[in-house]
């Protein structure tokens, strides 16, 4: 395996592998890396259909004879592990059903995290972006967007971790630096510091109380009008 591969990664390659029975977790891996190209990631390992681990079996890399005995249902199941569904001792948050259309009139948060549903990450080296939707009533994890691939960024890996959260309004971080600020900034991204270390949805949850009363920026984004800021100053001077 990859170095660079993540625990999760291997997880569901390994699941994945068991499901298929025949077929050994080194050769799916061979097997996927050669169709998908390293490193492996929770977002490639996320865009494989059944035709495709179908054919990625069958292949010149996989194991002699892998596919004998290997049904649909068998691929639909490796397949939704793959994807990161019913991962038993996953270290990722459940992600939340969502369409685009679905909460009107709501905004999307991204946060920097290290583990579970914590925010807890530097913008520079977080592990994963959680990126929730809100509302004033409403509240959902749609996306947990891992890092790894952007690092791999020869020309410029904060630029790429500022693409990754690009379609947000909101990013939260324990920190950035100025540079990558302006990269996030540029991407049309609000960045907040929210310093310790705490639950992503407790976080998320004191946002959605200043919706009904955002600030400027967060008002403009929202479509109305912008009211008084003195909610979200009393919100600023509890994360400080």
């Amino acid at each position: 395996m990859s170095a660079s591969m993540t625990r999760e990664a291997a997880l569901r390659m390994g699941l994945a592998a068991k499901e298929l029975n025949s077929v050994s977790v080194p050769g799916l891996v061979q097997a996927l890396a050669n169709r998908l190209d390293l490193p492996l990631t929770e977002t490639k390992l996320a865009s494989i259909t059944v035709t495709d681990l179908r054919e990625i079996l069958a292949g010149d890399h996989a194991d002699e004879n892998c596919v004998i005995g290997v049904d649909d249902d068998a691929l639909k199941r490796a397949v939704r592990l793959l994807w990161g569904e019913d991962v038993s001792g996953s270290d990722l948050p459940i992600v939340d059903a969502y369409t685009d259309g679905d909460m009107p009139a709501s905004i999307r948060v991204a946060c920097a995290s290290n583990a579970g549903e914590v925010l807890d990450g530097h913008f520079g080296s977080c592990v994963n972006f959680l990126i929730y939707q809100l509302t004033t009533s409403e509240l959902r994890l749609i996306a947990v967007r891992p890092t790894l691939e952007a690092d791999h960024d020869e020309d410029d890996r904060n630029a790429a971790r500022a693409q990754l959260v690009a379609d947000c309004q909101v990013v939260c971080v324990q920190s950035i630096g100025g540079p990558a600020a302006a990269k996030v900034v540029r991407a049309g991204v609000h960045p907040v510091k929210i310093p310790r270390a705490e639950s992503a949805r407790a976080v998320m949850s004191r946002l959605q109380k200043s919706l009904d009363s955002p600030p400027p920026w967060l008002a403009k984004v929202m479509g109305v009008k912008p009211p008084s800021l003195e909610k979200y100053a009393e919100l600023v001077e509890e994360e400080e």
